[in-house]
């Protein structure tokens, strides 16, 4: 309903306005009229002075005169009939333009070449008749009438010279011509704008095809037509505002089909590195939808109206309306990603940013080339110079990162120091597909901005010395600790981990023989760590059992009472103590109490069946049993375990809080160096 009132209010508007332009062409055309009128008694007056003065052909003086009479004539017959041309089209601008489009624009286009040769008519006439005056002057000619008539046709010449420029002024016939084809423009844009559909690029859609133009060709030559006829009346700059406007409008209304908030977030809120990931996979997708499929149409349309006018009025259009888009607003995005305080994570996002931007290199160079589009090329190039100097800053360092970390505490439960599993983590993906590539060309675009060479395997080295500076720390946190059968678990824990690269990136890296070493090394501190800390419990009940097998030394059930308590104290001591030490990998969890029970619970129970015997008649002495064999093997199994939920589940240190707790460290030694 408000599109109806709004159209009727536009018809009513157009309808004044049309009245008005045929009352002021009404008397553009009065005066016409008599110009013509005057140009006929000019033609009279000459051919009246042309035989005038061929009567006194004889005299020599005057041969000149008759020369530039004949002259005057031949261009005043032209002046004529350019005028009779001009008085036919004077309508023309008056007429419905809607009607017959192509007619009203080739109309347009006959009434500015009549006006122009019209005034070029004039104007070399109003020079031959100059010349005439000035001879006739010069030669003291005394008929001051015939002096007058050649004064009064300057003057009317002059006066239909004066024609075309009043025509190109505001409420003259072409600038009514001009008005209504700037509506025209104006209404064709809007009819058919509609928003583009952005179809997501992991769609079955083939995005390697060239997106088709929204307009037909018959609409486009229209507009093609209508631009030509604007420019050449000096009104190309209002054509291109009309365009811009339009067409910039319906590039914000495809967008809305997109989730653009992220792109409005404060930096501040960055700082959650698993909300700053999502809104990066997110603006990589997003930037390539705009570029491919709503820009490249836009540069292709705007192409297609103004390229035949001039290349420059092309990309001006096509530069305002990718602005208008919102093109920076992505560039802005990708600007507060780097300029985010440094720490690991931001490497690889700034690594996903450069491979969003590489990715569309080619169809930025294409797109956003000239002197119109430079504002976009200029805040694309200074944000590669972010990323790329951003992103080989954090990579020299990291060694320097991992190195800082030594002063700090083992884990008190002797399992893998956070540092370790984060930077084998963080190793992995930097060699990883997603990753490694774009590096290497950052890397490559960093050091040719330095004029230094690349080297091959740079990387390779690079997380070769950051993995040599996290056995460094290793080696310096297991010496803090006091207990050493804390620090032989400790180091079996993390050379497990190691050794559990097998397979991956790093771990091919690295190597076999840097993997058997690793496997090598957890056996032995495993071996140490039985020895030194359970390996004292089997002397306790094997010293018994030697001297049950001797009938030379009597043994009392007191006697075996006794180290059956020396036993549970021995146990109870180092399961309280090392119930709270976690053994990380499962299968070395699982491994190390399959010996702890292969070693301990056999004897046990061996002992307890003797005991048990000895004790048949001492119903006083079974209060020292706190143990069956089945209860002490359950208890020596649940030991080494990740604390655990009421649901069962492993409860951990969130992910996240590991991550960003790591991040803000490596971030202070940043600031550091």
């Amino acid at each position: 309903m408000v599109n109806m009132e709004s159209k009727e209010e536009n018809f009513e508007a157009a309808r004044k306005f049309l009245r008005t332009s045929l009352e002021t062409s009404t008397a553009i055309a009065s005066a016409l009229d008599e110009a013509g009128s005057n140009l006929e008694r000019l033609q009279k007056r000459c051919c009246s002075l042309q035989a005038s003065l061929r009567s006194i052909s004889m005299q020599k003086s005057f041969i000149d005169i008759g020369n530039g009479l004949d002259s005057v004539l031949c261009s005043a017959a032209a002046v004529l009939r350019v005028f009779d041309a001009l008085h036919e089209l004077e309508h023309s601008p008056l007429t419905d333009s809607s009607s017959d489009l192509c007619m009203y624009v080739s109309n347009t286009k006959k009434l500015e070449e009549a006006l122009k040769l019209l005034a070029d008519n004039c104007r070399l006439e109003v020079g031959w008749l100059n010349g005439v005056l000035e001879l006739l002057q010069d030669k003291a000619i005394t008929n001051e009438l015939f002096l007058v008539n050649i004064k009064k046709s300057l003057r009317i010449l002059q006066e239909l010279q004066a024609i075309e420029e009043g025509a190109r002024l505001n409420g003259g016939l072409l600038s009514i011509a001009c008005d209504k084809l700037e509506i025209v423009f104006h209404r064709l844009l809007m009819a058919n704008s509609m928003p583009l559909t952005l179809v997501s690029l992991t769609s079955h859609i083939d995005h390697h095809a060239t997106p088709a133009l929204p307009f037909p060709a018959s609409l486009t030559r229209k507009l093609q037509s209508i631009a030509e006829r604007l420019d050449a009346n000096d009104r190309l700059s209002k054509c291109q505002s009309i365009y811009v406007e339009v067409r910039g409008v319906n590039a914000r209304r495809s967008l809305k089909t997109l989730d653009l908030n992220y792109l409005e977030i404060p930096i501040a809120e960055f700082e959650n590195v698993q909300g700053i990931e999502s809104y990066i996979d997110q603006w990589g997708n997003h930037l390539e939808l705009v570029v491919k499929q709503l820009l490249e149409v836009e540069y292709k349309l705007s192409a297609s109206v103004f390229e035949k006018i001039c290349p420059e009025a092309w990309m001006e259009c096509f530069a305002k309306v990718a602005i208008e888009s919102g093109i920076l607003s992505f560039i802005q995005f990708g600007r507060v990603v780097a300029e985010r305080k440094n720490d690991p994570f931001k490497l690889l996002n700034l690594l996903s940013i450069f491979r969003v931007l590489n990715g569309l290199r080619l169809k930025f160079n294409h797109l956003f080339r000239g002197k119109a589009c430079e504002e976009i090329r200029t805040a694309t190039k200074d944000l590669i110079n972010k990323v790329v100097n951003g992103a080989s800053e954090i990579f020299w360092q990291l060694p320097a990162q991992v190195k800082f970390q030594r002063p700090t505490s083992p884990p008190p439960d002797g399992s893998i120091p956070r540092l370790v599993s984060f930077v084998t983590d963080y190793c992995n993906q930097l060699l990883s597909d997603s990753y490694r590539p774009h590096l290497i060309q950052i890397l490559e675009i960093h050091l040719s901005w330095r004029e230094e060479p690349y080297e091959e395997g740079v990387i390779f080295t690079q997380i070769y010395t950051i993995i040599r500076e996290v056995a460094v720390n290793l080696d310096a946190w297991s010496k803090a600790y006091e207990d050493i059968t804390l620090a032989y678990l400790f180091m079996m824990n993390n050379h497990c981990h190691f050794h559990n690269l097998k397979g991956t990136v790093l771990g091919n890296m690295m190597g076999d023989s840097w993997l058997r070493a690793h496997e090598q090394y957890k056996d032995y501190y495993a071996a140490l760590y039985l020895r030194n800390s359970w390996g004292k419990l089997q002397p306790i009940l094997a010293v018994q059992k030697d001297k049950l097998s001797s009938s030379n030394v009597p043994v009392t059930s007191q006697d075996m009472a006794k180290r059956l308590v020396a036993f549970n104290l021995a146990f109870d001591e180092r399961y309280k103590k090392q119930s709270h030490w976690v053994i990380s990998d499962e299968i070395l969890r699982e491994n190390v109490c399959k010996h702890l029970v292969e070693g301990i619970v056999p004897i046990y129970r061996a002992y307890m069946k003797n005991y048990i015997l000895s004790i048949e008649n001492d119903a006083k002495v079974d209060k020292h049993i706190k143990y069956t064999a089945q209860s002490l093997e359950n208890r020596i199994r649940s030991l080494f375990q990740p604390e655990l939920s009421k649901h069962g589940s492993i409860k951990q240190v969130d992910l996240i809080s590991k991550i960003k707790e790591v991040s803000h460290q490596f971030r202070l030694t940043l600031t550091a160096l």
